[in-house]
């Protein structure tokens, strides 16, 4: 059996780490290579960090504070945000970063998937999923939350290992930020329709959160950042209450 993995997320604007809720309510949450650091100490299976006001012109600070964050830590890190080419892509992961995670753009140009795939290959691939019931189904949204789509997530998931994604970054946008647990029927509903991992991710606020994602559905790794960020979650308590719950975890 795969270990699950857990995962904190950083938030990047103006290169201080931040946290909201539904994507809105932005808030502090400290300097993003010092958590960093503590994650690695605390014994994360990797880290994300996702520059959540990209533009062409910070893309190239962003790719600076990659290359200091690199230096600092020896820990596996994905990093999002901005990302809409090759040359993109290849700024991010020749700075540092294992992979890199593309949403808005992949979404505009699906080939982006598969381009980046064939050049740097699929394990360095992440297609992120924002995703919100509608009262009927699961729908992608786009432009950080704000563009609804008439696409389900499930059949973007699919379409997007198709061309070639390693991996599915998927955050409920109901649940971000509510500590009130993952949107358990959309997770699974990805989990089984693609082959590759998925990390599920909005709504993480106890253990018991983490167990119950894992236990009910067939994700890969578990995201997450603000009861990490504060402290109210430990990754070796939450590692060891996992563990004790017959779910496999590194330690």
């Amino acid at each position: 059996m795969l270990k699950k993995r857990i995962i904190p997320c950083l938030d990047i604007k103006e290169g201080r780490t931040v946290k909201g809720v539904n994507f809105t309510d932005i808030r502090d949450a400290g300097d993003p290579i010092e958590l960093a650091q503590k994650y690695v100490e605390q014994k994360a299976d990797e880290l994300v960090f996702l520059d959540i006001t990209a533009t062409i012109e910070k893309r190239k600070t962003f790719a600076e504070l990659v290359e200091k964050i690199a230096t600092a830590i020896r820990l596996p890190f994905t990093v999002g945000g901005g990302i809409s080419s090759i040359d993109d892509a290849a700024l991010l992961l020749n700075a540092g970063a294992g992979k890199v995670s593309i949403n808005t753009a992949a979404f505009r140009d699906p080939d982006l998937i598969s381009a980046i795939a064939k050049k740097f290959g699929s394990q360095r691939v992440t297609v992120a999923i924002d995703t919100r019931f509608d009262g009927r189904d699961w729908m992608v949204y786009i432009n950080a939350g704000n563009t609804p789509t008439p696409l389900r997530t499930a059949e973007w998931a699919i379409w997007a290992e198709k061309q070639g994604a390693g991996e599915i970054l998927l955050t409920s946008m109901d649940a971000d930020g509510t500590k009130a647990g993952y949107s358990i029927e959309v997770t699974r509903e990805v989990s089984k329709s693609v082959s590759i991992p998925v990390i599920a991710s909005g709504g993480a606020g106890s253990m018991e959160h983490f167990r119950e994602v894992f236990m009910e559905t067939g994700c890969s790794a578990a995201l997450a950042a603000s009861i990490f960020h504060y402290g109210e979650v430990s990754i070796p308590a939450l590692k060891e209450y996992l563990s004790e719950k017959g779910i496999a975890v590194q330690r």
